[in-house]
């Protein structure tokens, strides 16, 4: 991760304004309470480092599948996505209502919940059970199944066409936002490397009970925001056209 970072320091302030961009997008992708609650799980049973290691790769991967497949898709179109065209503004517009509606409807759920543990809750344990290739085979599917996710990964592609940027530096930046959007998964298993099972036990069951609580309804909030800023966007390029 730093290597790619260290190259990406020094670039031009448009290309550094367009990978903070992304990183945005990358950490609200990121923000999967069923895929930390999962690792938080995975982290406080056997074998912890290797199968919670082996979750954080298969997210890591799938990700960069996805931004990949998304851009080759888009090339291969040859699709204009300049700020302000049509392709780029719809996009933007139709990301922004879909997260606002999605927002509103995961805020609306945890309060009909009032403190409940979520539906998804109760999967967990049968998870866990699975043995490693289905489950992260199962893990990389929920990770690009939900709308709010694929409409991030096709803004993020769609900025990346946008971007006009060579395929080397396409390829280091689709791996900076692949890493960073696991930033929430790779934290809780870079302590437990450092700290040891036994002193993490305590942080990790909490973690895991803050998530159940409270994590359907900062994602709802998460959603809202980012809809608020691309509708920015796509009404900034309404005006571009």
């Amino acid at each position: 991760m730093f290597p790619v970072a260290t190259a990406l320091t020094a670039a031009e302030p448009s290309l550094r304004s367009l990978v903070a961009e992304l990183m945005a997008f990358a950490l609200a992708i990121g923000f999967s309470p069923i895929h930390i609650a999962l690792l938080l799980l995975l982290l406080l049973g056997p074998t912890p480092l290797r199968r919670g290691g082996l979750l954080v790769l298969a997210w890591v991967a799938t990700a960069a599948l996805a931004v990949t497949l998304l851009l080759s898709l888009g090339h291969g179109l040859l699709l204009s996505m300049d700020k302000g065209t049509g392709h780029r503004t719809g996009l933007d517009l139709l990301a922004a209502g879909g997260l606002l509606g999605l927002g509103l409807k995961e805020l609306l759920a945890s309060r009909a919940q009032g403190g409940e543990p979520p539906a998804w809750a109760a999967r967990l344990d049968q998870f866990c059970a699975m043995a490693m290739l289905p489950l992260v085979a199962a893990s990389s599917v929920l990770e690009v199944a939900s709308p709010d996710d694929l409409f991030l990964f096709a803004k993020t592609a769609g900025t990346l066409i946008g971007a006009h940027l060579d395929r080397v530096t396409e390829v280091l930046v689709t791996l900076l936002f692949s890493l960073v959007s696991a930033t929430l998964l790779l934290l809780p298993l870079l302590a437990l490397l450092l700290l040891g099972q036994e002193r993490m036990l305590p942080w990790l069951g909490r973690g895991k009970q803050w998530l159940l609580q409270r994590g359907d309804a900062l994602v709802g909030l998460m959603g809202i925001v980012v809809a608020v800023y691309l509708g920015w966007q796509g009404v900034d390029g309404l005006r571009l056209r």
